[in-house]
């Protein structure tokens, strides 16, 4: 860790130097203030990207990253908001949360979130950054208590689009699970008019992809073109022809709020329920947020269910068959267990078959493996 510190130190001072020389001056990078002054007044840039307060110009995230395409400056000021974050919170934070046995020890709390994830917290292991590569380093930090052991890493693949298939219904999106097909490629083909998995584009899948795991959040036209950098219009029309083309989806999103409205409440597979009290508001965007929580709500929580039996059962199975590997970690759709080397092969098998077969759906569950020295290896 003390070694990570010292080289986003030098990471921090070249991006801060950088950054004075396309500002040609030096100020404040950390001051909203100052970053908003310079950014808008002195170096002019389009205001059609900020909104002004009392305070000033906003700079927030959102702000930065639509300005970032046509301003050098502010990508390298994301990027040192970024690691300097990571420098702060992780790097040099987590060192804080160290015992005198080398240790980390969260915590996980079953009533933090609504739609029944665990959370991690004192501190929190769920959250650490992977976008940057700086963030992904701090993974190397964990490794196994015992040199004769590995960490294995074992992640539900797309869980959250699978269980939509299973209640949903949606008959394309089921065939393309139960064919092994990748998921963001079939909606790509679909939703764009695309005849050959070949034909479909880098840029296809990605937009894809934004367009299945935001319908699952009840996205709408103005998010999706947010995150897309295109059009509302433009927007629309893949939101439009993406329910097209599953109708089973469309189907299901309008049944589960005509019911949360009746009711009160949405449920899990597992009949786990989440109250909304806010789905028949006067107020639209109350209810709105209502309606795409009604929405969200039955995939995420089943999810999270799921993922909690798998890990039952498979601690069930470490204490009957004997064994020395033991769970460490769960994060998000992930489980990482510490696994002695002699008992690596059957583990694999172990917790494969153990995750894949928690629940049965009118889909496969697949589940990811990869094993590691360090926690970074194995992710």
């Amino acid at each position: 860790m003390l070694e990570m510190q010292a080289e986003n130190e030098l990471v921090i001072e070249k991006l801060t130097q950088e950054i004075y020389e396309l500002a040609g001056e030096e100020f404040n990078i950390n001051s909203p203030k100052q970053l908003g002054v310079l950014l808008f007044e002195k170096l002019g840039l389009p205001m059609e990207y900020t909104k002004k307060t009392k305070t000033g110009y906003s700079t927030a995230v959102d702000v930065l990253e639509r300005l970032a395409p046509i301003a050098p400056i502010v990508k390298k000021i994301l990027d040192y908001r970024q690691i300097a974050k990571i420098q702060s919170t992780y790097v040099i934070g987590l060192q804080d949360w160290i015992l005198a046995d080398g240790k980390i020890h969260t915590r996980y709390v079953q009533d933090l979130t609504q739609t029944g994830r665990l959370s991690s917290v004192d501190p929190n292991l769920q959250n650490i950054p992977v976008r940057l590569e700086q963030g992904r380093l701090i993974r190397k930090a964990f490794v196994p208590e015992w040199e004769d052991s590995v960490l294995l890493s074992s992640d539900y693949s797309q869980i959250e689009l699978r269980v939509l298939a299973h209640i949903s219904k949606d008959e394309h999106l089921i065939k393309a699970f139960q064919e092994g097909a990748d998921i963001h490629t079939s909606t790509a083909m679909r939703v764009f008019g695309i005849e050959h998995p070949e034909d479909v584009t880098p840029n296809d899948r990605r937009n894809a992809k934004a367009v299945n795991f935001g319908v699952v959040y009840g996205i709408s036209d103005f998010g999706l073109s947010n995150n897309l950098g295109i059009s509302r219009k433009e927007a629309k029309a893949y939101i439009d022809t993406y329910f097209e083309r599953f109708p089973g989806i469309k189907n299901y999103m309008d049944e589960v709020v005509r019911e949360a409205r009746d009711k009160g409440y949405v449920e899990t597979l597992f009949k786990r329920r989440r109250e909304l009290p806010d789905i028949n508001s006067r107020n639209f965007n109350i209810r709105g947020f209502a309606e795409r929580t009604a929405i969200n709500s039955p995939i995420q929580g089943s999810a999270a269910d799921i993922l909690k039996i798998a890990m039952i059962q498979l601690d069930k199975a470490l204490v009957a068959g004997v064994y020395q590997t033991k769970m460490l970690l769960q994060v998000h759709d992930e489980i990482v267990l510490e696994v002695p080397k002699s008992e690596l092969a059957e583990m694999k098998k172990l917790v494969k078959q153990t995750m894949e077969e928690a629940i049965q759906l009118s889909v496969p569950l697949i589940a990811d493996e990869n094993e590691g020295a360090t926690w970074y290896e194995a992710k």
